[in-house]
Formats: C-alpha cells, sequence, structure tokens
C-alpha cells in the first residue's frame, strides 16, 4: 500500500531503518559499555549504576547463571519493581543465551504460577519484597533456582534509606522461607566477570517472552527476538533524532514498570543505546514522593500515561518542580486525554507526544512526531520501516477516513506466541501483517487515531485485562452461579471492570466477592463494580451477549 504518511516525516528521519544494526541485545550493550563506560546508566533513589558496572554485574550474574547449568534459550524470570537489580539482572539473563520471563511483581500466587509453568521457567531472580509469592508456587513449577534480591544489595550505606521507601509498596516485606534460594549480592560476588563463556546470540534467538492476554483471556508470551527489539530501537531512535543530542545524553524519567514492554524498550534499552541515564522510580503510586525525586534529580525526559500525567498535575507540589532542562514527554498504554496534555504542556512548557504499541509489536507502532509543538488528539504516524493498514471484518484494505482494524507489519512484529500457534494464527493476516484488534481510522496525511476495540479487552491504566480471566475467577467462587465481565468508563485509569454476576447462593454478597477477587486477581484486574442479576442476556444459543451489558454498563 502507499505509505501516505512518509510525507509527514520531519526532515532527517528516515523512511526505513537497519533491524540488524546490532547482532543481539548483548551485542548493543556491550559496544554502549565501551561506548560510554564511566557514564551514568541507572539511578534509583540516591544510588546510581555507571555503564561500567552494569557490564561488570551483569557478567556476573550470566557467568552464575551458566554455573547452575542454565543452557542457550533456558527461561529465568525476573520478578522486581524498578530497581537497580533489573537492568542488571536482564542484561545477565540475555549475555548467559537465556531468555528474560519477565514477571508483575504484584502478581497474585495463581498469577505468577501460570505464568512460571507456562513458560517453563527455570530460575527466578525476585526482589524479597515479593518472595512470599514465590514459596507459594515454587513446589508446582520448574523452578530450580531462586534468587532473592534486598535493596541494599547494590546501594551500600543508602540501602536502608531506600528499602524502607520501597518497602511501601507493599507495607512490609512478607515472611518467606526459601531455604535454598541465593541471595542476589552473594551470586554477583561469587562469580567472576571472566568465567562467562561467550554464548552465540543471534537476531532470530527470543529475547523476551512478554506476557499479554489473549482471545481466550489466558495470558500467553509473545515471543519478542533479538532483532524484533533491536528493529525498535533503532526506529524509535531514528524517529526522536531531533530531540537526540550525544553531548547532552537525556536523563530520562523511568516511573513506569520496567516490566512492562513500553517502559522495557523505550527507557530501559533505549537508553543503553544512547548512552543516556533512566531515573527508576519504584512507587509512582506515591505521588508526593515521585515529586520529591524530581526535584531532587536533573531530567530531560520522561514517559507515563494519561493517568500519571493527571495525577502529577493536579498535585499541590508540581509547580514547585525545575522543567528547565525537560526536553521530551510521551505518552502510550492509554488514550491521552486533551485537558490532560493541555495543562501539561501549559506547566512545564513541552507537549507530549503519544504513541501506539503493543506487547506484540516491541512495543512501537506509531507516534507523533518529535517536532510536534502540541497535542494532536491522535497516536501519531508509523515509524519507519513500519506499514499500518486499516482493514475490513474481511481483511481487505480500506481507505483514509474509514474506520477498521488496525494491522501492523514490520521488523519489531513478533514471531508468534510462545508454544500456542492456534492463537497466533488468529492475529496473524495471510500477508504477515499483525491485527491488533483495535479498531482505527487514518486520514489523509497518514495519523491514526484509535475509536473502538474489536476484542473484548479492557484497558486499565495501560494494562490489558481480558474479561474471561476474570470470569473465571469469579465462577469459581462458590456461590455464583455464572457471570460476565466487561469495562467501564473510568476518569482516573480510563476503563475498571466491572462483573455481572447470578447468584446460586442467595447468601452471597458483594463482599464476599471483593475479598475472593483480592486473593486471586492483581489489584488492576479486580472488579470495581458489581451488579447481581436474577439472570443475564443471552443469544438463541446460550452465549451471553457480552456487548449488550457492555452497552447497559454504558447507560
Amino acid at each position: 500500500m502507499e505509505r501516505i504518511w512518509l510525507a509527514q516525516y520531519p526532515d532527517g528521519v528516515p523512511p526505513v531503518i537497519d533491524p540488524n544494526a546490532y547482532r543481539s541485545i548483548p551485542h548493543l550493550m556491550e559496544q554502549s559499555a565501551s561506548k560510554f563506560r564511566h557514564r551514568e546508566a541507572y539511578r534509583c533513589m540516591g544510588a546510581s549504576l555507571s555503564f561500567g558496572d552494569v557490564d561488570d554485574l551483569s557478567r556476573r550474574v550470566a557467568a552464575w547463571l551458566q554455573s547452575k547449568g542454565l543452557a542457550k534459550g533456558a527461561r529465568v524470570a525476573v520478578m522486581m519493581p524498578n530497581v537497580l537489580q533489573y537492568p542488571v539482572s536482564i542484561f545477565g539473563v540475555l549475555r548467559a543465551g537465556c531468555i528474560v520471563v519477565n514477571v508483575n511483581p504484584l502478581y497474585t500466587s495463581r498469577e505468577l504460577e501460570h505464568q512460571l509453568n507456562d513458560s517453563g521457567a527455570e530460575a527466578i531472580i525476585v526482589l524479597e519484597n515479593f518472595a512470599a509469592t514465590v514459596q507459594q508456587v515454587i513446589g508446582r513449577t520448574r523452578v530450580r533456582h531462586v534468587v532473592v534480591a534486598t535493596m541494599g544489595d547494590l546501594l551500600g550505606p543508602k540501602g536502608l534509606l531506600v528499602n524502607f521507601a520501597v518497602r511501601r509498596l507493599k507495607k512490609l516485606v512478607p515472611p518467606f522461607r526459601l531455604p535454598d534460594a541465593t541471595s542476589f549480592k552473594a551470586m554477583v560476588a561469587k562469580s567472576a566477570p571472566d568465567s562467562l563463556a561467550a554464548v552465540d546470540v543471534g537476531p532470530e534467538d527470543i529475547a523476551f517472552l512478554q506476557y499479554t492476554g489473549g482471545t481466550t483471556g489466558v495470558s500467553k508470551g509473545a515471543m519478542l527476538v533479538h532483532r524484533n527489539i533491536i528493529a525498535n530501537l533503532e526506529q524509535v531512535s531514528a524517529w526522536l533524532a531531533p530531540l537526540i543530542d550525544e553531548r547532552n545524553p537525556h536523563v530520562i524519567v523511568t516511573p513506569l514498570p520496567l516490566y512492562h514492554i513500553y517502559s522495557l524498550t523505550c527507557n530501559c534499552l533505549m537508553m543503553m543505546k544512547e548512552g543516556g541515564c533512566n531515573l527508576l522510580i519504584p512507587n509512582p503510586r506515591d505521588i508526593p514522593g515521585f515529586i520529591k525525586e524530581l526535584r531532587r534529580n536533573r531530567f530531560t525526559a520522561i514517559t507515563g500515561l494519561n493517568t500519571l500525567y493527571n495525577a502529577l498535575i493536579h498535585h499541590p507540589e508540581f509547580a514547585s518542580i525545575d522543567f528547565s532542562e525537560l526536553r521530551m514527554a510521551s505518552a502510550g498504554g492509554m488514550a491521552m486525554q486533551k485537558p490532560v496534555a493541555d495543562r501539561w504542556q501549559e506547566l512545564t512548557g513541552v507537549p507530549i507526544l503519544e504513541g501506539y504499541g503493543l506487547s506484540e509489536t516491541a512495543p512501537v507502532v506509531t507516534s507523533n512526531p518529535a517536532t510536534a509543538t502540541g497535542f494532536s488528539g491522535t497516536i501519531g504516524l508509523p515509524v519507519p520501516s513500519t506499514t499500518v493498514s486499516i482493514r475490513d471484518d474481511e481483511g481487505l484494505p480500506l481507505p483514509p477516513g474509514q474506520a477498521g482494524e488496525i494491522c501492523v507489519a514490520g521488523p519489531q512484529v513478533m514471531t508468534g506466541y510462545w508454544q500456542r500457534p492456534d492463537e497466533t494464527a488468529q492475529v496473524m493476516a495471510a500477508d504477515g501483517a499483525f491485527m491488533t484488534g483495535d479498531i482505527g481510522v487514518m486520514d489523509e496525511r497518514g495519523y491514526v487515531k484509535i475509536v473502538d476495540r474489536k476484542k473484548d479487552m479492557i484497558l486499565v491504566s495501560g494494562f490489558n485485562v481480558y474479561p474471561s480471566e476474570i470470569e473465571e475467577v469469579v465462577s469459581a467462587c462458590p456461590g455464583v452461579g455464572e457471570c460476565c465481565a466487561v469495562g467501564v468508563i473510568d476518569a482516573k485509569s480510563g476503563e475498571v471492570p466491572k462483573i455481572f454476576v447470578v447468584r446460586k447462593d442467595p447468601a452471597l454478597g458483594e463482599k464476599e466477592l471483593i475479598e475472593y477477587c483480592r486473593k486471586n486477581l492483581t489489584a488492576y484486574k479486580q472488579p470495581r463494580h458489581f451488579e447481581f442479576r436474577t439472570e443475564l442476556p443471552k443469544s438463541n444459543v446460550g452465549k451471553i451477549l457480552r456487548r449488550t451489558l457492555r452497552d447497559e454498563a454504558k447507560q
């Protein structure tokens, strides 16, 4: 198809990139470590690691994994918030030729057990705050090696102060007993960097299993090979070229979790490529603490989503932050609201560049140009080497101005879902394009706007929530006859889940359901609204009419 968007590209942004610019992520990291060795790479609450530190420590992690018999292709789970051990861990896993399985540290035991078993993870590196959850499930998984990190492992004398701050993620560290676990500190202390055996990691080797929901609601791993990630880094780098100056490297504020593909690529890995520094925020929900960090640190860029920007601009201390060096603010994960974007630009002087991406696309597909002077209300233009088409239900391309499914082709598109060829076949078109399930419109300039979703997925503050997973949990609650989950509009999170329930036990109440969901679903997946009914609307063949309930919930 004609790539009409190319005419809108700013000067200096190429139409294509080289997805083979680096053989692998370890190759990229080694190049950066050599070039920027003494620069600060990651900073977290007063402590920092240089590129040289990350190089040395990640070699030690990789050597330790090899010493435990973990061969190329072995899956290693990493279960941490935004702390210094996270980048050290993932680079170590990748340098050993292993595959990173990113895990949300707030997962319940049910969710963690599924992900560990589905991925076949043989090892897990976890922050102690969340090790109790690992303890609950480890006996029912293939995990043979557990590494437990504490905040003091890399932070020296300031460790206690930082540890206290991060514990607010879960009020106190729950008690756990993992007698065979290795401490992170011991792992890096006992392994020599030069003991790492060379591993040939190539562009088609899997780098990450990035878990996301599916058509069945079962969380599954998008297989992102090294080439996918390198391609997306090259795409983002080319797109942001007007805002990148190697002599004045970025210090990017990183509040979104690094286990999320947006933050992983656009913050953690992008700054590794460009020689910039990530200012890691372990708990962005603590807005007063977040603002204190922004006041203490010089920064030039920030990534976030609508809910985060909204919370910041409405805090009374926001005006005390120094934005004089800010050059870039970007948003993704959920729809950006114009009043929030306009107020942000009014207070900081910098527009928010809204973009669009998915776990399956490593993630960036479109973005507003780096030269934009204001909020466009769209998700922008396809980035270099990316073709976006709007297609009808028959898979045929639609002209500008007509709504259809957004389909993506490019070197950043995943190779498929881990051990799920049936799920892969459902989202890949005959010509190899990825069918996103999002309904969009492309205008005559090539700018894309999302107008609806084809799938039943609920988008809560940038996280995918699949109704069928909520329904599976709720239906297992004693006293529930049948149920149906839908998304409803929420001013803070964009959407939140609502559950319609038909009781089997008339005594079942909302309180019991809330407690049951709390035990079995991560917080963002838990229904915020409950409605009991005597029956649910059904089709002639007995299928629950989710769209009918969703339409009723909007009224």
